[in-house]
């Protein structure tokens, strides 16, 4: 079993804490500082909300598969470069307070999309010194629709 992940960078972060508990009818899984998860069951989504700039709209900030083992992150990476698609994988990376594995590929719009295992909780929000989530990030020179980072990897 698996669902979907939408990540959204929100400017409010109590205030859509508040509003997507009474939408989905239920609590955040998990809150740490300038972050927020609801494992939803019906549907099936694991929504995150990362607490962005006070003066911006929300933005959504990447799309994922949250699967329950490494063995489907694995068969994941199989399947995804099989299809020719440009992958990046993570392993024991942290992320959104967790430890996970993980792969990355880039829809046709520049979407980062991941798939990941959470193996346990982590201290931190991102592996990152700055403390930025950088999901999929693009590097400088590289194609936007296809090419990932080694800074990929939050969430």
């Amino acid at each position: 079993m698996s669902r979907v992940q939408l990540a959204l960078r929100v400017s409010d972060l109590e205030g859509s804490i508040a509003f997507y508990s009474k939408l989905f009818g239920v609590e955040p899984a998990k809150r740490r500082p300038g972050y927020a998860n609801f494992a939803i069951e019906e549907p099936p989504l694991k929504l995150v909300l990362l607490e962005g700039q006070s003066d911006q709209p929300t933005v959504m900030d990447h799309l994922g598969v949250e699967v329950f083992s490494g063995d489907e992150v694995q068969a994941a990476t199989t399947r995804l470069t099989d299809a020719g698609l440009i992958a990046l994988t993570e392993n024991d990376t942290s992320c959104c307070y967790a430890l996970q594995d993980k792969v990355w590929v880039r829809g046709p719009g520049n979407e980062p999309w991941e798939v990941y295992v959470v193996k346990g909780d982590a201290e931190t929000l991102t592996k990152e010194s700055d403390g930025e989530c950088r999901c999929g990030e693009t590097t400088e020179a590289a194609e936007p629709a296809t090419a990932l980072s080694d800074r990929a990897g939050c969430c």
